[in-house]
């Protein structure tokens, strides 16, 4: 919870920062081709689905609540760290669509990081994204643990059944 709520305040702080320093058409150029140019989102990632505000608005409810459910679930730092990023960034976006311009959801993302190759992204994407590869990337490496367990598990069971001693079958018991 603290982390999603860093990235909330990260994320509306540099927005705050961007509407006041980047309107008027003004861009800063930083390095390379990255630059600092305001930028509006009514749709989603890329700009899809322009003027589904308030559908991607509930939609983006319904996947923090079931987070935060997920959260009292979640195992090991990596996956903690994970929900705590996609949360934080959804909800920073969200925050936007709720209040900024014309009516209750159906304001606009901020965006103002340009790439000039890339879309035009804010803080809050960049969380999400982040926060999804560490789930992914837990998963991933659940699922070699998993893997690793079972192979334990039945080497265990192998080397148990070689211990066990054989039993006698009919010949060994005509010979006595």
């Amino acid at each position: 919870m603290v982390l999603a709520a860093g990235v909330v305040v990260a994320d509306q702080l540099s927005k705050h920062w961007a509407l006041n320093r980047l309107s008027d058409n003004r861009t800063i150029d930083l390095i390379g081709s990255l630059r600092f140019n305001l930028a509006f989102n009514k749709g989603m990632a890329f700009s899809q689905a322009q003027g589904l505000g308030p559908l991607i608005a509930i939609v983006a409810t319904v996947v923090i609540v079931w987070l935060l459910i997920s959260l009292r679930t979640a195992g090991g730092g990596l996956n903690t760290f994970g929900l705590g990023c996609v949360i934080g960034g959804a909800a920073g976006n969200l925050i936007d669509r709720a209040f900024r311009q014309e009516a209750w959801l159906r304001g606009a993302v901020v965006d103002f990081i340009d790439l000039q190759w890339f879309p035009i992204f804010n803080i809050a994407d960049m969380a999400i994204n982040i926060g999804a590869g560490a789930l992914i990337l837990n998963a991933i490496l659940g699922s070699r643990r998993a893997k690793q367990e079972l192979a334990l598990i039945e080497q265990k069971i192998a080397d148990t059944s070689d211990d066990e001693p054989d039993e006698p079958d009919e010949a060994d018991e005509a010979e006595a």
